[in-house]
């Protein structure tokens, strides 16, 4: 019996991961560049760093424990060192602030962007690569990194295409959390259990509601499923100090203020963190970034779990309709902090240090659904082949077009079926198709197609208005240039 032909590589894309087009790509990179041109107007430097780092340098592994490796792809080295691809940018910046802290400026300040991995149960829209676009300053302490960070957050979502009005930065802090569950009776290190429910239960108030929140932070709550999770255990006096601080906000930041001073009562922590966020707030209004662009809000509590201070999001507040046609929020697209320790485990010494993360994918999905795109996705000018032997002119049409910095290609198919030609500049989604056959080299001329105009006219012409094809016109070969430009609208 002969043996089977070995079986082809079946063509797709592992799960959780998905490629990116043409339209996509060019979408991101002028987000990117748009994004980067703010960081740099306010002093911040690029870094990129490798994809791969130690596990002993990534340190703290992401939550997933049911995922290989704790939700990072790692794999052990030939020479027995545990290798993981990058899960954000915030660790790799750690390591090389602590790997090369005699070489850097204090404080430093840099931004980076690029895709980071995690081995995550992939679902709708949740992809295990993705890309983040962070900027962090390393070594300062000051509530002026802090307010900085928020305005630099305001002005690329004002960059990238979401006006005033569309979007809020809300800024909370940790230390106020601490100091309300002081006063709440959970301070020592013999309530670390309890304060950790705690943060992770307030954590989920998005999901859960305040009422399954409550719950958690009591006996416990179970699921529509009838899983049955455990509680903090607070009696219902404690219970209501802590969600007091989640519904904090005021009509204005200074009542806000008030609010926050009045829960958190004596802690010194707290009265710490309420002094930071008032600082925030006279720092941003100086600049003149006011409510309508940043908030003091209690109700923010993602990541609190994660940071040691001031905490940011940016949240957009416009409406999009949702797969089931129902209207909601679009919601977070940024977030950051102050993670005061993180390189304090290479160093020993304490670092502060602050930083945002955008998540380009979620801003890009936003401004799509708004109709707001950040790139020119057009194709290319389409110079199409009527004769093979005259292929060095029609290069050289191309080339003069390439000269004057107009995006354009010559046709390399099979020239013999014309048609198939303008199929393909439609499908290059080309705005201009260059024509020349013999009766236009014989005249010194060249027909011009606007195919943009030309799809909207086949789309509600009758056939004597489309047979008289305004969309075409004739033009001298020598003016093939300036008749692009126009037809382009430059």
């Amino acid at each position: 019996m002969a043996d089977k032909p070995p079986r082809r590589p079946r063509a797709e894309t592992p799960k959780g991961f998905r490629d990116y087009f043409g339209a996509e790509v060019t979408e991101r990179k002028a987000m990117l560049d748009r994004i980067a041109g703010v960081y740099h107007r306010y002093g911040f430097d690029p870094l990129e760093t490798s994809a791969v780092e130690t596990v002993e340098a990534l340190g703290k592994f992401l939550p997933d424990v049911d995922r290989p490796n704790e939700g990072v792809f790692a794999w052990q080295d030939e020479d027995a060192d545990w290798l993981a691809l990058r899960y954000d940018l915030t660790a790799p910046l750690a390591r090389v602030a602590a790997q090369y802290r005699n070489d850097l400026p204090s404080p430093y300040r840099r931004y980076a962007m690029g895709p980071v991995w995690r081995n995550e149960k992939p679902g709708p829209g949740r992809f295990r690569q993705f890309y983040q676009c962070d900027a962090d300053t390393v070594g300062s302490g000051s509530v002026a990194a802090d307010a900085e960070i928020c305005a630099m957050l305001a002005d690329c979502l004002e960059e990238v295409g979401i006006p005033r009005g569309d979007y809020l930065v809300k800024v909370n802090n940790r230390k106020v959390l601490n100091g309300v569950m002081e006063v709440a009776g959970l301070a020592g290190d013999d309530r670390e259990a309890e304060r950790g429910i705690v943060l992770r239960a307030i954590d989920k108030i998005d999901r859960l509601g305040p009422e399954g929140v409550r719950a958690l932070l009591g006996e416990g709550r179970k699921d529509e499923s009838g899983d049955f999770t455990k509680g903090a255990g607070l009696s219902a006096e404690q219970a209501e100090v802590v969600m007091g601080f989640t519904t904090a906000k005021r009509d204005t930041g200074a009542e806000t203020v008030a609010r926050l001073r009045e829960l958190v009562g004596a802690s010194a922590v707290g009265a710490e963190g309420v002094a930071e966020l008032e600082g925030i707030a006279a720092l941003l209004e100086a600049q003149g970034y006011g409510p309508d662009r940043i908030v003091l809000d209690p109700g923010v509590v993602r990541g609190l779990g994660y940071y040691t201070g001031p905490v940011y999001e940016a949240e957009l507040t416009f409406e999009i309709l949702d797969e089931k046609g129902r209207k909601r929020q679009f919601g977070s697209v940024a977030g950051g902090g102050r993670y005061d320790g993180l390189v304090k485990r290479f160093t020993g010494q304490d670092v502060p240090a602050t930083g945002i993360s955008i998540g380009v994918d979620r801003l890009l999905a936003a401004l799509r659904a708004k109709g707001r795109s950040t790139g020119d996705t057009a194709g290319p000018v389409v110079v199409t082949v009527m004769d093979r032997d005259r292929m060095t002119d029609y290069m050289a049409m191309v080339g003069e077009l390439r000269s004057a910095g107009i995006r354009a290609e010559v046709y390399l198919g099979n020239p013999k079926n014309f048609g198939n030609q303008l199929k393909y500049a439609d499908k290059r989604q080309s705005p201009v198709a260059v024509i020349q056959g013999g009766n236009e080299a014989d005249n010194g001329s060249v027909i011009l197609k606007d195919l943009i105009l030309g799809a909207k006219i086949a789309e509600s012409a009758t056939l004597e208005e489309w047979k008289d094809r305004p969309a075409q016109v004739e033009v001298p070969r020598a003016e093939l240039v300036a008749a692009v430009r126009k037809m382009l609208g430059q």
